[in-house]
């Protein structure tokens, strides 16, 4: 790549890193925060389900907004959202008003991550595509890893200092975007009064080439919510493990998936290309969710929780490339309905991975082991009828 393409990914890396580490932060103070304020388990989940509520309402219409305004105004526009959301959650202790927050964070992030990958998608060729979305997912890989870390960190200097530091961290971004980000070159989509809602959106992308790329993103991120969600309970109940333990476990994981992103994902891609690493990495995270029904020690299910993050960690930058190659002028949509498609897997995955755990433990995961054999079947079945290897040039 060239020095400019490499210093607009890195103003886009730094402003996912940002936007995703601030969230990440708060994470370690909520069980404490919300006892503070008389709340519990429900308000935890509630927290959860309005963020990736919005998100998924906001993206279909983020994403043609990037298309028709352009991707700086969005991923500003994004970035301001999560600097309100963190204030108000600095700033009150009222269940209602914190929930109001969470849902403009949503909105935050609908407007932010589909613009950012459309960025990358105009400034990249079909060839370098796969390296620049490796480069943006490393880069929410590490928010997810450092935020909490910081977060707990900060919190020795009060509850709330967390959220106060997120506040000012997106603020900062907001003004760096607005100095240095410029809009890339791109061809203008034309400005048009109809606006479909979100469920004509979902219908119009059945009919894209690349809505079956949509549904296996939507499998990853119901599969990878529901596993996380369970994670911390399950090697609790059957390890007692510590949470200390469980933090190594999700930082080391979530390390690897950094390091992978960086330097493994586009030498994957140019050795056999998008379709093939797909199915390959699919039917390794259908392993580790099978391997681990017979982990027996913590050490064994921490290996295989690696395998999972490793795979998923993988998937998520070929996908996006492949939605993108599959786009052609419309990135701004395709990666709204992805960001849509992964909202909903973000929503349902935990809320069916607790109903199963409380019924029997084992279910969570085999519940995502059936779904990635159903779907590596239907990959299977798809890139053969529709010749997508096409794309992969």
């Amino acid at each position: 790549m060239t020095k400019k393409q490499n210093k607009q990914l890195a103003i886009l890396m730094l402003n996912m890193f940002i936007a995703v580490a601030g969230f990440g932060i708060i994470i370690p103070i909520i069980p404490d925060y919300l006892k503070m304020i008389g709340e519990g388990g429900t308000a935890a989940g509630l927290m959860i389900s309005v963020f990736a509520g919005a998100q998924l309402l906001m993206s279909p219409v983020a994403g043609k907004w990037a298309d028709v305004y352009g991707r700086r105004p969005m991923i500003i526009a994004g970035l301001i959202g999560f600097t309100i959301s963190m204030g108000v959650f600095y700033l009150s202790d009222n269940l209602t008003v914190l929930l109001i927050s969470r849902a403009i964070g949503g909105v935050g992030a609908a407007l932010l991550i589909p613009a950012i990958f459309a960025y990358v998608a105009d400034i990249t060729t079909l060839k370098q595509r796969a390296k620049g979305n490796s480069y943006i997912s490393a880069a929410m890989s590490l928010g997810i890893v450092i935020g909490p870390g910081i977060g707990g960190f900060f919190a020795e200097f009060g509850l709330k200092a967390p959220l106060l530091l997120s506040a000012i961290v997106s603020f900062v971004a907001v003004i760096s975007s607005i100095i240095l980000l410029k809009e890339p070159d791109r061809e203008i989509v034309p400005v048009t009064s109809d606006t479909e809602s979100l469920p004509r959106q979902l219908i119009s992308s059945t009919r894209k080439p690349y809505f079956f790329v949509l549904v296996i993103n939507l499998v990853m991120a119901f599969g990878l919510m529901a596993y996380e969600s369970v994670l911390g309970l399950f090697v609790s109940e059957t390890f007692s493990a510590t949470p200390q333990q469980i933090a190594v476990m999700i930082t080391g994981t979530g390390i690897v998936s950094v390091i992978v992103q960086l330097f493994a994902v586009d030498r994957l891609v140019s050795l056999f290309g998008e379709i093939k690493v797909v199915l390959i990495f699919i039917m390794l995270a259908a392993l580790g969710f099978l391997f681990s029904l017979f982990a027996g020690s913590y050490a064994i299910f921490f290996a295989v929780t690696l395998i999972i993050f490793l795979s998923t960690s993988i998937l998520r930058p070929v996908l996006n490339t492949l939605v993108s190659k599959m786009a052609d002028k419309e990135q701004g949509f395709a990666m709204g309905m992805n960001n849509a498609y992964m909202s909903i897997g973000n929503i349902v995955g935990p809320t069916l991975a607790g109903i199963a755990f409380d019924i029997d433990m084992r279910y969570p995961f085999i519940m995502g082991l059936t779904l990635l054999l159903i779907t590596f079947g239907g990959t299977l079945n798809w890139t053969k009828r529709k010749r997508v290897a096409t794309f992969e040039q």
